[in-house]
């Protein structure tokens, strides 16, 4: 794994063996918008609508690419990897919200042609690695009806903390979660 600054976002870029983790940038707001406007992928998210709204997505970036955003984004971006996902710019998405503490709560979706491939495995694994923000705590949670998302997360060294629900903007509703934590100091 590589992992470097891009200096204009103060954002680490991360290079997997499929793919590059890479702050998002103005030209990615068409994938973005196509994938996530998939009501699979926005299902099983808090925050993405379906359907997508006109101009979300532009909004999406437009604060991802902001110094003061309170979540750092970047794109699975498979187009310039030896032996990646060549010419899929955009397979997916991992983020970091801050939160108090020095704590972050990740969050990440897959585009569905890369479903079952590993590649959210892979993202997760190497933002835990890198650990770009220096915290001590991250927290994740995935829809107990996501069981996929949760091995995701336990195969990353995340431990099972318990029990919640929380809503989704898709379903309109109030879903069951299975919250998650790792200690990274």
């Amino acid at each position: 794994m590589k992992v470097e600054t891009v200096m204009d976002q103060d954002q680490v870029l991360i290079e997997t063996e499929r793919f590059v983790l890479r702050p998002p940038k103005a030209s990615d707001v068409g994938m973005l918008a196509h994938y996530s406007g998939d009501r699979r992928v926005a299902e099983e998210t808090r925050s993405i609508p379906h359907p997508l709204a006109p101009g979300t997505t532009d909004a999406f970036v437009k604060r991802a690419m902001t110094a003061d955003r309170l979540e750092d984004v970047w794109v699975m971006d498979g187009s310039s990897v030896e032996g990646g996902d060549r010419g899929h710019e955009v397979l997916g998405v991992i983020s970091l919200t801050r939160m108090d503490r020095n704590q972050s709560q990740l969050g990440y979706w897959v585009a569905p042609p890369f479903w079952n491939t590993g590649l959210a495995s892979e993202a997760v694994q190497a933002l835990v690695a890198a650990n770009p923000l220096g915290n001590d705590t991250l927290f994740a949670e995935v829809f107990q009806d996501n069981p996929a998302s949760a091995r995701v997360l336990t195969n990353a060294g995340f431990a099972y903390v318990g029990d919640s629900e929380a809503f989704s903007v898709a379903r309109d509703a109030n879903v069951p979660t299975w919250t998650y934590s790792r200690k990274m100091r």
